[in-house]
């Protein structure tokens, strides 16, 4: 089996899975995607893509925490990890949570109902975002494919500091970010993404990472357009790196 990413919760970058997809299927190999990031977001059709297998979780999609799902196309043969009574086509034992599955069905429907509209509104803000710190913070870079990337992410990397002290005065002025993917941010390691990007360690510390959601607006955008650079000028002062 094959299992790609559709889009990396880091930097952004939309992976070509049906390229990929094809080639497992041309060698009868499974295909797998983690489309925790895209599920909801992009449009996904399973058979274009050739996709075999295929998992996603409610929560990015403003759905309720602890349901997933597992997408298998007819004729793909998996076996269980939990056994017992037989619950979910004898593929997952154990109780089923009936609320958060439909919970998880009605953030689905409302996502869908929207996407279109709310990827031109995050895009817009994406761009805007990107632009905006390019354009007015000297030695900043942007991380991921410039194009091929999610509408919600935005991933940098600022020369002679570290990411870690950009989040921490961002916080002080309840500006929300990370250095890496949030279920990673307490490490203080560079990133594993950045580093296999071929980015010298160094280089991958003085990353960070804006997304955005349903409810950012343009007013925040300004603002972190507006403070950023400020706190990366403050930073690079006290920097023993430049």
């Amino acid at each position: 089996m094959v299992s790609v990413m559709h889009a990396n919760n880091e930097i952004g970058t939309i992976n070509s899975i049906g390229e990929i997809g094809k080639i497992c299927r041309e060698r009868g190999i499974y295909f797998h995607t983690d489309a925790a990031q895209t599920f909801g977001k992009l449009p996904i059709d399973v058979n274009r893509l050739n996709i075999d297998l295929l998992t996603a979780s409610a929560h990015k999609m403003y759905g309720p925490k602890g349901a997933a799902m597992l997408y298998v196309r007819t004729g793909v043969k998996i076996k269980p990890l939990l056994h017992g009574g037989g619950h979910e086509n004898g593929l997952r034992s154990s109780t089923v949570n009936a609320p958060a599955i439909v919970g998880f069905a009605e953030s689905v429907k409302i996502c869908l109902q929207e996407m279109k509209q709310e990827n031109r509104r995050l895009i817009k803000l994406r761009d805007k975002l990107i632009k905006g710190i390019l354009k007015n913070i000297p030695d900043s870079y942007l991380n991921g494919h410039p194009a091929k990337r999610l509408p919600n992410n935005a991933n940098f990397r600022f020369a002679y500091i570290e990411g870690e002290a950009i989040i921490m005065q961002l916080d002080a002025l309840n500006i929300a970010a990370s250095t890496a993917s949030a279920c990673s941010s307490p490490k203080l390691q560079p990133s594993h993404v950045l580093l296999a990007c071929g980015m010298r360690p160094q280089d991958a510390h003085g990353s960070l990472r804006l997304t955005l959601g349903r409810w950012t607006t343009e007013r925040e955008i300004g603002q972190v357009l507006k403070i950023l650079p400020g706190v990366v000028e403050k930073l690079r002062k006290m920097s023993p790196f430049k």
